[in-house]
């Protein structure tokens, strides 16, 4: 009877033991959810990185989104159109406009694309519809004709931008993007200026 009762005692050493063993099992088990915690980190970077390629929706306001989509598809009708009229302006002033319109909307329009990337919008790829038959039919033209057409084309398109970023350099919802059309305004100023002044030489 002694010996039973002194096996019986052990057996609940031997349980305990294995509870113990549970335990330590438990340890990894303990691994597998920080794994786990690895894994969700990984995946907030990896939103995190399609949200800097311009991949995710955007958060900004209707009006704002707007905004940036046709001040990018200006900008990139201003390069087209300015390094088209460095090449075919018969005028040396529509010449020098039309490089200081392909540097200064170029660097505007990679502020913006980074501007955008930042907000997770994505960014047109070309001018518009409506730019683009502009360029298509300043293309057809030539000598004189085409300087007085071109000029023509920045007086309006510059009037226009000056008119939509000083709205958006104070009303936009976007505090950055608010500040970005505040800083860009004056380069537009100056263009539209310049652009009077050139189109009286071309007359």
């Amino acid at each position: 009877m002694l010996v039973v009762a002194a096996f019986a005692c052990r057996q609940p050493g031997e349980v305990n033991s294995g509870a113990a063993g549970t335990t330590d099992t438990s340890t990894p088990s303990t691994s597998v959810t920080d794994t786990s915690g690895t894994t969700t980190t990984s995946t907030a970077a990896s939103a995190t990185t399609t949200g800097s390629t311009g991949g995710t929706v955007s958060n900004l306001s209707a009006e704002d989104k707007e905004f940036v989509i046709k001040a990018a598809q200006g900008g990139i009708s201003e390069v087209e159109l300015g390094r088209m009229a460095a090449a075919k302006g018969a005028s040396a002033d529509v010449k020098t406009f039309g490089n200081r319109m392909l540097n200064d909307h170029s660097k505007a329009n990679d502020e913006l694309t980074q501007l955008a990337t930042i907000k997770g919008l994505d960014m047109p790829t070309d001018g518009g519809v409506e730019n683009q038959k502009i360029a298509h039919a300043l293309s057809k033209k030539s000598g004189k004709d085409f300087d007085k057409a071109y000029m023509n084309t920045m007086i309006n398109d510059h009037q226009k931008d000056v008119n939509e970023f000083e709205k958006a350099s104070t009303h936009a919802q976007d505090a950055e993007i608010r500040n970005w059309a505040a800083k860009t305004l004056p380069t537009l100023q100056e263009h539209l200026r310049m652009a009077k002044e050139t189109w009286k030489k071309v007359q």
